[in-house]
């Protein structure tokens, strides 16, 4: 066997070629260039994913409307889903999971989930909340009984559902495509140049081979398509849009619902009720999946953190004339549940993760307007940014300062509960993350 040719420092202090050298010269370089390799070496990303039924019994009562008090569902429209991405690069590991759910797990259901996955190695959840209105009262922690409720139950199906997905995960390589849509309206805002988050965008993760493993679909507006009186159970649009591309693709579609706390569907003319708009937006999908390039396979890199912040509540529910006045809105349960997540402020998270430091996901607990996803695309300086709201317990509406000077719906209590200028102080908490994350900033504690 030809000698190998390895520069190495000798210890006279002279730079020697190892041909020629004793054996132990040679072992020592080639294990110090080995060391070199293994230390500066990246895994390839691996993806797998899964799809579950989470339909609750009937009678639950339902999440959205106020006009319906308590009153319990009556029957299912079609059936909601929970699907499930895991993404695994390196020493960190993520759960992109979509819920057909009008919010995310309260607080405590997304920390027990959260704690029963750490054994297997996860680093970040993202739950979101397509935000359906036909879906169930979350914050019901009792029904239908105290010992079996829907909510502990939904919990271990997430649990199952995100091990299912990692199991199912292999070696990926992924794409991403976005474009303009003109399927959403600002509902809050009266001015001619109001904002409009108009981007529609898409995530395609394959195989080695070729073979897609799973889709994931940013678009933001309020999925409240069916009307307040039908009391059955739906995944409204984004229901109907992931199957769609799931006829045609073969594997799970997650819908990720936006920054949509100032959106509503737009409908074009000829498209009228969630079925058809779905169908229409899943087939605006199915083109942007005919443009996508997906990269070659390669090392990546994929790093995530959370934080919670804390905010003056401008609702003082313990109040006994807001307690009343509330009452005309919100059922006794759903006030009780406001008054102890209030009770120390409002505590909405922010989570972030950065995927080959060009894709960010940014999950924010709450109704988050559309121009903090405008701004902090444009100021995060990454290829993507995929602004999630609904993602991790719910905290209401976070309006930016100029729409609650310009009044309107989701600007003022109760249903905006932070103090003025939150929103701002969530999206700029999500962009430090994402620079230090990138290692732009340092990470002072």
């Amino acid at each position: 066997m030809s000698p190998v040719g390895i520069a190495f420092f000798d210890p006279k202090g002279v730079t020697v070629n190892s041909q020629g050298r004793e054996p132990l010269g040679i072992v020592l370089a080639i294990v110090f260039v080995l060391s070199c390799i293994g230390s500066v070496q990246a895994s390839g990303l691996e993806a797998g994913a899964a799809k579950g039924d989470i339909t609750p019994p009937v009678g639950f009562p339902m999440w959205g409307y106020a006009s319906r008090k308590d009153k319990p569902s009556e029957g299912v429209l079609d059936p909601l889903f929970a699907r499930a991405i895991v993404l695994k690069a390196g020493e960190t590991k993520i759960a992109l999971v979509s819920l057909d759910l009008g919010r995310p797990p309260t607080r405590n259901s997304t920390t027990r989930i959260r704690d029963a996955l750490k054994k297997e190695g996860f680093t970040e959840l993202f739950l979101v909340g397509s935000h359906t209105h036909h879906g169930p009262a979350l914050e019901l922690d009792t029904w239908p009984t105290p010992e079996k409720p829907y909510t502990r139950e939904l919990e271990e199906k997430l649990i199952v559902l995100i091990k299912k997905a990692d199991a199912a995960r292999i070696p990926a390589r992924y794409g991403v495509v976005s474009g303009e849509t003109t399927l959403n309206r600002n509902r809050q805002s009266k001015r001619a140049d109001c904002p409009v988050d108009n981007e529609i965008l898409l995530l395609q993760f394959d195989d080695m081979l070729g073979k897609p493993i799973a889709h994931a679909v940013n678009f933001a507006a309020h999925p409240t398509m069916h009307p307040a009186e039908l009391m059955k159970f739906s995944a409204d649009y984004p229901g109907a849009m992931a199957k769609v591309v799931e006829a045609q693709t073969g594997v799970p579609c997650l819908f990720l619902q936006g920054a949509a706390g100032d959106l509503s569907t737009k409908s074009p003319e000829g498209i009228k009720g969630p079925e058809a708009f779905g169908k229409r937006l899943g087939e605006d999908v199915l083109k942007l999946a005919g443009t996508i390039k997906i990269a070659k396979a390669k090392d990546s890199s994929l790093l995530a953190n959370r934080e919670e912040l804390r905010f003056a509540s401008v609702v003082d529910i313990a109040n006994p004339q807001i307690k009343f006045a509330l009452g005309k809105v919100f059922f006794p349960e759903l006030i009780a549940f406001f008054e102890k997540e209030y009770k120390d402020g409002v505590r909405p998270t922010v989570t972030v993760a950065i995927l080959d430091n060009a894709i960010g996901f940014v999950g924010v607990s709450g109704e988050l307007f559309c121009e903090h996803a405008l701004t902090l695309r444009r100021r995060a300086r990454l290829q993507h940014v995929v602004v999630m709201g609904y993602c991790n317990d719910y905290h209401q509406y976070f309006p930016t300062i100029q729409a609650a000077a310009e009044g309107g719906y989701g600007t003022v209590p109760p249903m905006a509960v932070a103090e003025i200028g939150a929103g701002e102080q969530l999206t700029d908490k999500a962009l430090i993350k994402i620079y230090q994350l990138r290692g732009k900033l340092p990470d002072w504690k």
